[in-house]
């Protein structure tokens, strides 16, 4: 994320901590108030499942207050309260697709709205929306096309994998998790909306996996599917779209190969 955080720091005169204060340096006036949405829905969602969430206790345009967390390096104790935590949030069936209001992945905007059918949500607001900000014609035009051979039997595979919406965090990479230390585990960050869990579980393995210890406690309460290693690339295929659009070139093989999972469908 490129938006700035500044730690709090202890104040000695009170001996108190000083909350984060998140400024924001994007070109959306609305980042923060879409943000500070997403980590109120999501910390709804987790009530009982043993993960913390931060209630913000400020925000508008500019800034977005949050209590401090004195984090330390996560446990295998916390990693697998993460999983347990994550599959309940995960368990709990949700009525639609999508999310109330837009907000933001990363930089860029994530469009949202209610769907009844996942698999045209995934296609239409997730990756036809990511290659229409490709800035490189060529580029743009080429995937748009291989997006749409198999845009079809790309909303028939996902609808036939899931019957009802989940809440999904929408960005988890390890940087999105702090560990306390006090032993509680916090998901921060989020770019909510309501989908297949498992672009979670695909996020999660983006950049190099969460220890195993998270993957077993999550999958003892929800075993993964035979489909899974095919809906992870696909899924993913999202995410190195989104980054391609940030960062550039350095995603593009990414792209290619999630380009190449969805063409075996």
């Amino acid at each position: 994320m490129q938006i700035v955080i500044y730690r709090g720091e202890k104040d000695t005169s009170q001996g108190m901590i000083a909350p984060y204060v998140k400024r924001n340096h994007s070109r959306y006036a609305d980042h923060l108030l879409r943000e500070a949405h997403g980590l109120d829905a999501l910390r709804r969602a987790a009530s009982g499942s043993g993960i913390d969430v931060p209630q913000v206790m400020h925000v508008d345009q500019e800034s977005m207050a949050m209590p401090f967390i004195q984090s330390a390096r996560c446990s295998t104790a916390q990693w697998m309260k993460l999983g347990q935590g994550l599959a309940l949030i995960h368990a709990r069936p949700q009525p639609r697709f999508g999310f109330d209001e837009d907000n933001y992945i990363g930089l860029n905007p994530q469009p949202n709205g209610f769907s009844d059918r996942w698999g045209s949500f995934f296609l239409q607001q997730r990756l036809q929306f990511q290659v229409g900000l490709i800035a490189d014609p060529r580029c743009r035009r080429g995937y748009s096309q291989r997006l749409q051979q198999k845009a079809a039997l790309l909303c028939e595979f996902l609808d036939s994998e899931l019957t009802s919406a989940s809440l999904v965090h929408g960005d988890l990479w390890n940087g999105n998790v702090l560990c306390g230390q006090d032993g509680r585990v916090w998901l921060i960050d989020p770019a909510p909306y309501f989908g297949d869990p498992d672009v979670d579980l695909a996020m999660t393995q983006m950049f190099g996996g969460f220890p195993m210890p998270f993957y077993a406690a999550y999958r003892a309460q929800r075993p993964e599917a035979s489909t899974y290693p095919l809906k992870k690339q696909i899924y993913n295929l999202y995410h190195y779209l989104n980054h391609l659009n940030l960062f550039g070139e350095a995603y593009r093989n990414g792209c290619e190969a999630g380009f190449a999972a969805l063409e075996t469908i």
